[in-house]
């Protein structure tokens, strides 16, 4: 391990808007803060919206400039990568922004019924393996856990140059009959490229350099919905 990602490691430690718990302060009991962002950590009753696998941070450091009557946490499971926004939002002194370092499959052990208002997903992992299907974050068992804590018709967003994942999460929203908001093959070329859809991600910036196609999805989650994977074989989203 380098001493540069150690330094991260403990200037993450410095700040007060990063959160790091250990393994064992939530996994069989649940998170203290479960319940209690609104109150004990943002101070409001403003949306709580999350970036899942949000890397260095640009989508939920951005997005909490542009929107400052929301309350944004990014969240991932590399320290090092977090510390960039945290350092940005820290200078910046961006009151809305928090980052949580924890595994996505948790989520539940963090967020209580109702808590969450959105979602983005920025250019996850595909997944395209068949036995790691499960581990697709748009796979019917991620949107279960979505679906429990997040408010009736709660938003998610999905941006991917995944043509793949693309096409298998609108399967997935047509199979179980989900409202999609947005949708387009082609962001950069639709009239919907703009505002909080121009902000790049770090990886974004490296895949426009092979000038691959940026895909999005909105969609809306139901929670008295019940979710099946649709029965189509991968290959069909190649």
């Amino acid at each position: 391990m380098g001493k540069n990602k150690l330094a991260k490691f403990e200037e993450n430690k410095t700040f007060t808007h990063v959160i790091e718990p250990s393994l064992d302060t939530y996994l069989k009991n649940d998170h203290e803060l479960k319940g209690k962002w609104h109150k004990e950590i943002f101070g409001n009753n403003n949306p709580l919206v999350l970036e899942l696998g949000c890397g260095k941070g640009e989508y939920a450091v951005n997005l909490a400039k542009k929107h400052p009557e929301k309350n944004f946490l990014g969240i991932d499971i590399k320290g090092a990568r977090i510390w960039k926004g945290a350092k940005i939002s820290d200078q910046e002194q961006i009151k809305n922004v928090y980052f949580l370092r924890t595994r996505i499959e948790f989520l539940d052990h963090f967020f209580a019924t109702n808590e969450v208002s959105e979602i983005w997903i920025t250019f996850p992992d595909p997944q395209r393996k068949k036995r790691r299907r499960k581990k697709r974050l748009t796979h019917t068992s991620f949107l279960s856990m979505y679906q429990k804590i997040m408010k009736n018709e709660g938003k998610i967003h999905l941006k991917t140059d995944s043509i793949f994942l693309y096409r298998y999460t609108k399967k997935v929203l047509e199979s179980n009959n989900l409202k999609i908001l947005a949708d387009t093959g082609n962001l950069y070329e639709s009239p919907i490229y703009k505002d909080e859809l121009t902000i790049k991600t770090h990886y974004e910036a490296l895949y426009l350099e092979g000038n691959p196609t940026i895909t999005y999805l909105k969609f809306q989650i139901n929670k008295e919905s019940q979710l099946a994977e649709p029965a189509t074989e991968d290959e069909a989203f190649l």
